[in-house]
């Protein structure tokens, strides 16, 4: 007789479910070790029953199978990860490429090239552009004006106080050099004073021992008899 095949579902019967979990479970792990002894592979199962509790298999260490597991995954998820970036950046070069052709023809025409292909609408929306543009450049170049008028206001009126600084001591100095000339020339009055006076003094004793001697002169020369006092 051939052997009915059962329905692959969910067996209800608790017990029933048990008892086939634990012979499939069996046989699993039978045909796992004689996958890997035939196959020289490296094998790892693990199963946890309906009721949380691990069972498990493995052909060497389970720990050294789980890392290689890992490490296969990674590569694997890297290389898949590759194309995907390399898909993504070629859209995003593809996308720049096409906004810098549009802006590039876009500059071309607000130089007035390349109008042929253009309607009285977009002709008239490129002249609204310009003039806008105009409009701007014009503001912006009158504030430049503005600011560069205010900076040489600033930097004069600098220079005014730096040069009313400088004035001012200027009449510093020549206050004080004024000063020290009168003082010096006050002490040089006073020295021709000091001197006139003294030589005054000389000139008078001189003077009068002259005549003193002058006088005995005359009286030797006369003859006469010659007395101290008169």
């Amino acid at each position: 007789m051939a052997r009915e095949r059962i329905q692959i579902r969910k067996i209800d019967n608790t017990a029933a479910r048990q008892v086939t979990f634990s012979k499939r479970r069996r046989g699993l792990f039978k045909k796992a070790e004689e996958l890997s002894i035939l196959c020289d592979a490296e094998v790892a199962l693990i199963v946890f029953s309906s009721t949380g509790k691990l069972f498990h298999f493995s052909s060497s260490s389970m720990k050294d199978i789980i890392e290689k597991y890992n490490m296969h995954s990674s590569n694997l998820q890297e290389s898949v990860q590759q194309p995907l970036d390399l898909n993504l950046e070629n859209n995003k070069l593809a996308s720049l490429s096409k906004k810098v052709a549009e802006t590039s023809l876009q500059l071309r025409q607000m130089r007035g090239e390349e109008l042929e292909g253009l309607s009285v609408d977009e002709l008239q929306q490129l002249e609204k552009n310009l003039e806008a543009g105009l409009h701007n450049v014009l503001q912006r170049k009158g504030e430049q004006f503005i600011e560069q008028v205010n900076e040489l206001q600033r930097k004069g009126l600098e220079l005014m106080q730096e040069n009313t600084r400088l004035r001012y001591q200027m009449q510093v100095l020549q206050m004080s050099s004024v000063g020290k000339q009168v003082m010096n020339d006050t002490e040089n009055v006073l020295t021709e004073d000091g001197q006139s006076s003294e030589s005054v003094m000389t000139a008078s004793n001189t003077g009068g021992s002259q005549d003193y001697d002058d006088s005995s002169d005359t009286s030797l020369k006369l003859g006469l008899p010659y007395s101290g006092s008169n």
